[in-house]
Formats: C-alpha cells, structure tokens, sequence
C-alpha cells in the first residue's frame, strides 16, 4: 500500500487540472506575447487566469504577478520591497520558512538592513506587543510573517499584524503559501502589500505561483530582459501551467468548505488513534486545535528508541511518505530549524503528517498499524 502523508510539502495534482492542462497543451501553444491569432489566444488564457486569482482573493488583476513558484515570489517581495524603498530595518519570525530568512539574513549580512527576530509564545505564535515595540523605536520597517507555519501549522493573526503595520508605515509582507486557497482571503479586510502564492501546494502543478503587490507600493522589477508581466517579471509566461494554477484555485475554493471539514476528520481521526496506540506520543506546539492550527497538518513527537531513529526511513520502507519538517530544502536531511525553536528536545523525534482531499481513513489505519510495529 502507499500512503501520501507530506501535502504539506506538495499535493497530488487533481485529475481535472491535468485533464485541463493537457488540452491546451494540444491546442494553445503560441507565445503569449506574440501578436498573432495564437499568441492572442494564449494572452487569453493568462488573462483569465490572473481574473481568477484576483476574483477569489478580492482584488484587482493588476495586483497579481504570476511567477515560478512561492520562493521566487517571496524573494520578490524582500529583495525589491527593501531595497527599492530604502527600509533599513526588517522584522521576520525564527520559525519563518527559508525563502524568507535566508533573503534577509542575506540582506542583513550586506549591511542593507538591521533585522530583528520577535519573540514567540510555546506554539510559535508572535508577540503583538513586542511587534509593536519593534515597529515603534525603528525606522520604517518591513515586515515579513508567515499566514501558518508549514511545520507546525500554527496560525498567525494577520489582520493584527497589518493594522499595526499601516499604524506605523510599515510594509507588511506575508508568505501565504500554505494557507492559500486552503483558507478564504480577502485582501480587501487585511492590510498587507505583499502575499504569495504556489499552485502545488493547492493540487496545482510545480513551477508556477503568484504574487499580490499593493497599490502602495512601487518596486522595480525582479528579473529583467523582457515585458512580460506587465514589466515586472521578465521571461515568457508558463501559459499551460498557470491556466493549470487558476483551474486548481477554482476547484479548491469551490470545495473550500467541504474539504476542510473531510480532512479535519481524517487528521482528527488520527490524533485518536495515535493517542490510543502509541505510548508517550505528544503532540507539537498546537496543531491539535483546529481554530489555531492548520486542519491539514500535525506534526507528531514520539518518544526516542532505537528504531525511532530511522523511523522516516522505516515508514517509507513501508510505503507510508512524510516527513521530518520542511520538505523544501532539496533533500536536506538536517534538523528543522522550526522544531529547534518550538521544542528542541533530543531525547525524542518530530514528525509532520499533512494530509488533503485524497487520504482516506483506511490509509491512516495503516500507518498506525506500522508505527505500532516500529515502537512494539
């Protein structure tokens, strides 16, 4: 049996976006940017994706850029966001995902920012009040948050986050990979002049996403030699896999409520099983209250013993896939940065089940049978 537990890290692409993609692969091939009939039709395709991605997120299209995926996009919103409005200082989470530490502790090393790390409770949520302690006794600051934690799930409060931003002239930049077209967001209730987007974290294809940027903010663009985009992201349009991320969009956001609550069955379903057959398993942070955790993901902590040391490799000799934190570092095999933070503990071992439409009850039966023969 194989079991696919790490959505988290990517999701199994939905059989109506292949089917959708693979006919316009057939019939819509011309450079969007040519003026012929062809690429006319292609400009269509992309246009009305862009339509699309704005209409859920209640937005305008002029607001949306597609790109390669959510660590372009927000290297996009860093990169430009700080240096082409002169921010000297900069306000990220230690639990942030890499495509944002990494561009600023990059930026921070160059001596183009000062950049500070707030403080976080237990489950990995920021501190309001040292936020606004930061944005207070600093000169205008951006500010990059994620909307939940890939790792961990937990659930940051950006609406707070961005009232306190626009209180005080601050450019508020939040990585929305994991929460989009999984959660409804209105750019219309939240002040944020940057969010992103990446089509296979939603049962989209690799290699395509999108960025929001504000209309209070102006930025040069990211990568040059050509217009696409209008002249913000040089390099013809993925065509094929942007219609495939506006068809995935649609899909998730019409079965938006229906989806959370079947997965929020199948995770809850084995928290219960967990807690019935595994001694001394506990549970990270708090992905196991769903108000302030993401439904789809739970990251697990079992108690250290010999097998438990190869416990991912064990699972996946048993077909069962997972993982031990960010699947998003090629491969890295080194220990999450996250749970380092969160609960450090070497006397035991973190894993990250994330589930989505297609897991099954029966699947997790398994899964809880395998872990029971690894700890017997």
């Amino acid at each position: 049996m194989r079991v696919y537990l790490d959505n988290a890290a990517t999701t199994q692409i939905a059989p109506e976006v292949i089917d959708y993609m693979a006919e316009l692969m057939k019939s819509d091939y011309a450079n969007p940017s040519s003026i012929h009939h062809g690429g006319r039709k292609s400009r269509i395709i992309v246009e009305n994706a862009r339509k699309t991605v704005s209409n859920y997120l209640n937005t305008s299209p002029g607001n949306i850029f597609f790109t390669s995926g959510g660590t372009e996009a927000d290297n996009m919103a860093i990169r430009r966001g700080i240096l082409d409005n002169n921010i000297s200082h900069a306000i990220t989470s230690s639990i942030s995902h890499k495509a944002v530490i990494y561009p600023l502790e990059e930026l921070s090393d160059k001596k183009k920012i000062v950049l500070n790390y707030i403080k976080l409770d237990n489950n990995g949520k920021i501190d309001l009040i040292h936020l606004e302690d930061l944005l207070k006794n600093n000169p205008r600051t951006f500010v990059s948050i994620m909307h939940a934690n890939n790792e961990i799930g937990t659930i940051q409060p950006i609406i707070e986050i961005g009232d306190l931003c626009k209180k005080y002239n601050a450019i508020f930049h939040c990585d929305t990979v994991q929460t989009m077209a999984h959660y409804p967001i209105d750019l219309q209730k939240i002040n944020v002049d940057f969010i992103t987007g990446s089509a296979h974290k939603f049962h989209g294809p690799k290699g395509v996403g999108f960025i929001y940027i504000s209309d209070n903010i102006d930025i040069e663009p990211f990568i040059s030699g050509g217009s696409q985009e209008r002249n913000m992201r040089a390099g013809t349009e993925n065509v094929h896999a942007i219609a495939g991320l506006a068809k995935a969009m649609q899909l998730s956001y019409e079965n938006m409520d229906n989806d959370k609550e079947y997965i929020s069955k199948i995770k809850k379903y084995m928290i219960d099983q967990l807690m019935l057959n595994i001694n001394d398993v506990q549970f990270i942070a708090n992905c196991t209250d769903f108000d302030s955790s993401l439904f789809k993901i739970l990251s697990v902590s079992f108690p250290k013993i010999s097998e438990s040391e190869m416990l991912l490799f064990n699972l996946d000799i048993h077909g069962i896939s997972c993982s031990g934190g960010s699947a998003c570092s090629s491969g890295n095999m080194s220990g999450s940065h996250v749970l380092d933070v969160v609960c450090k503990d070497d006397n035991r071992t973190g894993v990250r089940f994330s589930f989505s439409r297609y897991n099954t009850k029966e699947e997790i039966d398994y899964t809880i049978e395998k872990i029971k023969e690894i700890f017997s």
